[in-house]
């Protein structure tokens, strides 16, 4: 394999991510999620943190049981952790590209989000105690705004004591932005 071809092969699995993605929004979640499994079977469980972290980040928006979503998110969350900024930069070529700990926020908000559906208001409020010390890392525009805000809207919910869950989803902010 030439490097030209060892370049476009992660570009690939991205893309293939994003289809399945774009089938989630158009709220096909079913064929979204086994596109998902199939691609997590050709990732496997030691393949590149990059794609693990985002298909994992999205399949966690698919599942039905809350417990079963917060596996997933807990697999993106430790799939960034193996990243470098130099990974990200290849997939993300524009100005200004993603820094790993920009996913941070997000990743910790969502599982905050998990914790409250799970009623668990202890892990929740350290996940969004973790999300709002990683949001520093976020840039200056309407996505990270959308975070922060979410972030917030957590924080006062959990200040209040509201650990039910019955808003489902990620509805504290905006959807889920692929890493």
């Amino acid at each position: 394999m030439t490097e030209r071809q060892e370049q476009v092969a992660p570009d690939a699995m991205m893309t293939r991510i994003g289809q399945a993605v774009m089938l989630y929004h158009a709220g096909d979640r079913e064929e979204a999620r086994g596109r998902f499994l199939g691609l997590w079977a050709e990732i496997g469980a030691a393949g590149d943190p990059l794609h693990r972290c985002t298909l994992a980040h999205y399949m966690a928006d698919t599942q039905d049981d809350p417990s079963d979503e917060l596996a997933w998110d807990l697999r993106a969350l430790s799939a960034a952790q193996e990243l470098t900024d130099e990974r990200v930069a290849e997939v993300v070529q524009h100005e200004g590209a993603l820094a790993v700990r920009a996913l941070y926020p997000s990743l910790h908000l969502n599982l905050a989000a998990d914790y409250v559906k799970l009623d668990r208001p202890g892990a929740a409020r350290t996940h969004i105690r973790r999300a709002r010390l990683a949001a520093d890392a976020l840039g200056d525009d309407s996505y990270a705004d959308g975070v922060r805000a979410a972030i917030g809207r957590l924080e006062l919910r959990l200040r209040e004591g509201d650990s039910s869950g019955e808003s489902g989803g990620n509805s504290w902010g905006p959807p889920r932005q692929r890493p």
